[in-house]
């Protein structure tokens, strides 16, 4: 019997499957996209069941490779998007859409709880701002918008302990995802009933906590039929995706950082003691004991993915790259905005919008799109300065991702930062890094050293060049300039 493990992702755009041995090689994975609903302005949403049939549609697939058996999978696990609130009844049935991560529909609600709380208060506690990104604005605004929802609710989950629950019939809530409710005090790694309570949450709606590489429980006959899981198979509680990723690139000791080049953009500083600032996310790791200083921001391979399909005239990633190549860096003083869905950390300001800067009729489409892979890279500069003011300093970072594929954008990285950039052999951390901790759960590694040195090798490495980066130095302030004398017309006229 070979020992596979799968590691599952629920992503934004796509859930995705993979199954690995245990070396960290993929022998098989499937990818199954699903929507996002915008039914209001500032709404965004997904529907729970959408991600299930897709999950059970992409395991049966790769089930079906040929060097890969059910009764080898050694164990599930499952890493999610973060800041789901998904209310479930008592059969384990979602009740309605879950808000995610760029929904922000409770701005008005967090408003009115900063003030009446004191927004210091909440963040001594939480290490974290009250933000409408958040799972616990979501669960109020449920409960005061739809109240028929709310008390038929027995949970409400995340992305990632919906599945596991939908496998073993077991709900669960992993500590990694934790930190998206406000009454989580990340020092003391507990809920604050006091602050919940002020809140008018209960903290019974919260299932009961497990440890991410903890085993919740098995794959039932019912979700063996969906699946072609054989039922009996072991499936860990997983985490956020972020930290999954981070883990899958190799990231797991103090003072190490993973850059994220995927849907959204950002960056994770791996931390042995809970470091907060206001303006970015403070998470525990998917490790045990450590905690992610994180930037997410909104833009990253989306940004370039909306300008293919809106301007790029039917071009391949590929092709719209080799075109940004021909530019100079700094693109002539062309410089974007990558505030396509309004920005996450480190300015948070849901009214932001993208922006193109600088041209003028000897201006090209090539301009826009290196400005555009340009401003990914600013965005990620912006949080790494902010981190650097909490005290977290970043020498070198392993990149994951799709982004992370594309030579050019990775060396615009490097070059921005002025930091060194690894980018491991695997192009799967983040559903790697789940299976690493269904590897460790069920005995198959015995550390998460051990588990990093038999699954992730460093396959490039980008060195910054100097000149470059001079250049995009003043690049960065001119990006920063920007959005401070754009800021009020963002919000005037949102």
């Amino acid at each position: 019997m070979k020992e596979l493990l799968l590691g599952i992702d629920i992503g934004t755009s796509a859930c995705k499957v993979a199954v690995f041995d245990a070396g960290g090689h993929v022998l098989a994975q499937a990818n199954r996209p699903y929507s996002v609903y915008y039914p209001h302005p500032g709404w965004a949403e997904q529907d729970a069941d959408e991600w299930w049939a897709a999950v059970c549609e992409g395991i049966r697939e790769v089930l079906a490779a040929p060097n890969v058996c059910a009764s080898d999978i050694s164990a599930i696990g499952i890493d999610g998007q973060s800041w789901s609130a998904i209310p479930v009844d008592r059969a384990g049935n979602a009740l309605a859409r879950t808000p995610i991560w760029m929904d922000t529909r409770s701005r008005e609600i967090c408003e009115r709880y900063k003030k009446q709380l004191g927004e210091e208060t909440v963040f001594q506690i939480a290490g974290n701002d009250f933000l409408p990104s958040y799972s616990a604005p979501k669960m109020i605004w449920f409960r005061e918008n739809r109240p028929d929802i709310y008390r038929q609710a027995r949970y409400f989950m995340q992305s990632n302990s919906y599945i596991a629950m939908k496998l073993t019939g077991k709900a669960s809530q992993d500590l990694s995802q934790l930190y998206g409710l406000q009454f989580f005090n990340l020092h003391k790694m507990e809920l604050d009933e006091s602050l919940a309570s002020e809140l008018g949450i209960d903290p019974d709606l919260i299932p009961d906590r497990y440890a991410c590489d903890a085993v919740v429980g098995t794959v039932t006959e019912a979700a063996s039929a969906r699946t072609g899981l054989l039922s009996g198979t072991p499936v860990v509680a997983g985490g956020l995706d972020a930290a999954c990723g981070t883990l899958g690139a190799g990231v797991y000791l103090p003072g190490q950082t993973q850059e994220q080049g995927g849907q959204a953009g950002g960056m994770s500083i791996c931390m042995d003691r809970a470091i907060a600032h206001k303006a970015l996310i403070l998470s525990p790791h998917v490790v045990p004991g450590m905690y992610l200083l994180q930037g997410g921001t909104v833009g990253g391979g989306g940004a370039l993915k909306w300008f293919r399909q809106e301007l790029g005239n039917g071009m391949s990633f590929d092709e719209l790259t080799a075109e940004a190549a021909k530019i100079p860096a700094g693109s002539e003083g062309v410089v974007f905005l990558p505030y396509m869905a309004g920005e996450r950390s480190p300015i948070w300001n849901p009214d932001a919008k993208g922006v193109f800067y600088g041209l003028g009729y000897d201006k090209t489409r090539a301009h826009m799109i290196r400005a555009v892979l340009e401003g990914v890279a600013f965005a990620l500069e912006h949080n790494l300065r902010v981190a650097a003011e909490a005290g977290a300093e970043v020498s070198d970072m392993n990149a994951m991702g799709g982004a992370s594929n594309s030579a050019l954008w990775t060396q615009i990285k490097a070059d921005v930062t002025g930091k060194v950039i690894h980018v491991p052999g695997s192009d799967t951390a983040t559903t790697l890094g789940a299976a690493i901790l269904a590897g460790v759960g069920s005995g198959i590694y015995g550390s998460y050293r051990e588990a990093v040195e038999r699954t992730v090798s460093v396959r490039k490495t980008y060195t910054p060049d100097p000149e470059k980066h001079a250049v995009y130095q003043k690049n960065m302030e001119l990006y920063l300039a920007l959005y401070r004398n754009l800021e009020s017309i963002f919000s005037d006229f949102s």
